[in-house]
């Protein structure tokens, strides 16, 4: 079988996550750069990739890469490339988006048509044709040129990974699947530990927890454009893979995770989207200002994405929420926080600077997960 270079995307700060996601499905890590971890896999990978990877934004089919300086030099690289290899006769196909960074060329509009162009040119020969219906499949490229390197690849995924199919509807300013995941992903919590969010909106966060605890895969119930791809992935690959997946399941755990939010219509949406996702007993949705957050147990965990005060009209109210946030955590025996935040004053009114923080891009949104951490409970003895 075919091995190809595959390209997995994500927010810039979470290249780690990935990494080590990539890592546990089996395949070899080619590279890892700023927002995005390289990895060799076959026509299986595309597959387990795109139902399996939780903080992966797509899944890209490299097809080639070269250097170019001038839009000559795109035209002829990109026509010497094989596409006959990866697009039929029939196939739909455009450049869906091109990104330039630090290099000559830089127009967007430019660089899509002048790919196009080559790639017609390149299959006209190759098909003996002189016109495309592109009445079949479709195609779509993604493009980047990062210090005059130009990489082209076929999108895999389609709509973003984050795009799992149970968020039918959010509240405001939701966060993103993908990245909540990863958040869950760079604390130690475990399925057997209790995990709050205090500011848990349409539910993303608690959602995401109980997905890792029951070992849901987050492609699981969606579909992707290359499962039309039947050149490139044969449709029972696709078919194996959420068998495969299926299998993992485990919705027999008990577990102790919570959401709270003061407002009870996007509470009535996160037990929707919970619902939908299947992890519906998995969750208690309950309505409770920040100021009540308190647990008898020990070594639990606080995960959220807070307000940040983007609009005028929030930021008056940050102090207090921070405030009760930092106030109540200080009462939780030997628990551990970890809050998303772009709120430059986070540490002041938690009471204590934090322990560490990581710079990640939500969005376009500068902001850094912070971590307070609490003391381990002590190490489990083995049972004879």
């Amino acid at each position: 079988m075919n091995t190809f270079e595959l390209i997995a995307p994500c927010h810039f700060g979470l290249e780690s996550v990935l990494k080590r996601e990539i890592y546990d499905l089996g395949y070899e890590i080619l590279s890892v750069e700023d927002g995005k971890v390289t990895f060799e896999g076959d026509a299986e990978a595309i597959c387990r990739a795109n139902i399996g990877l939780r903080t992966a934004q797509r899944v890209l089919l490299k097809v080639g890469e070269f250097k170019a300086v001038t839009f000559t030099e795109l035209f002829d690289k990109t026509k010497d490339l094989a596409w006959e290899n990866f697009i039929p006769v029939e196939g739909k196909f455009w450049v869906t988006k091109a990104n330039s960074v630090n290099s000559k060329l830089f127009s967007s509009s430019d660089i899509q048509s002048i790919i196009k162009k080559a790639i017609v040119e390149r299959l006209k020969s190759k098909y003996n044709v002189s016109w495309f219906t592109e009445a079949g499949y479709s195609y779509p490229l993604r493009v980047t040129i990062i210090k005059d390197m130009v990489t082209i690849a076929l999108d895999t995924t389609g709509e973003s990974l984050h795009k799992r199919g149970y968020r039918r509807m959010a509240g405001k300013a939701p966060i993103s699947e993908c990245l909540a995941a990863a958040l869950i992903m760079l604390t130690p919590w475990k399925k057997d530990r209790i995990l709050v969010d205090p500011f848990c909106g349409s539910g993303t966060i608690p959602i995401e927890a109980a997905m890792i605890a029951a070992n849901i895969a987050p492609g699981m119930n969606r579909t992707f454009i290359a499962q039309r791809w039947d050149n490139i992935v044969k449709y029972k690959l696709w078919h194996e893979a959420v068998e495969e997946a299926k299998d993992f399941i485990d919705l027999s755990i008990e577990t102790d995770i919570q959401g709270y939010d003061i407002d009870e219509d996007v509470l009535k949406t996160a037990r929707i989207n919970a619902e939908n996702e299947g992890v519906s007993k998995l969750i208690h949705f309950q309505s409770r200002d920040v100021s009540q957050l308190r647990h008898s147990k020990k070594y639990g965990f606080i995960i959220t994405n807070p307000p940040y005060g983007e609009r005028m009209e929030e930021k008056e109210a940050l102090p207090h929420i921070y405030g009760s946030l930092g106030q109540q955590f200080a009462n939780l025996d030997s628990w551990s926080a970890y809050v998303i935040t772009s709120y430059q004053d986070i540490e002041k009114y938690m009471g204590r600077k934090a322990d560490k923080n990581r710079k990640i891009y939500n969005g376009m949104l500068k902001t850094y997960f912070y971590s307070f951490l609490g003391k381990k409970p002590p190490k489990r003895k083995d049972k004879d």
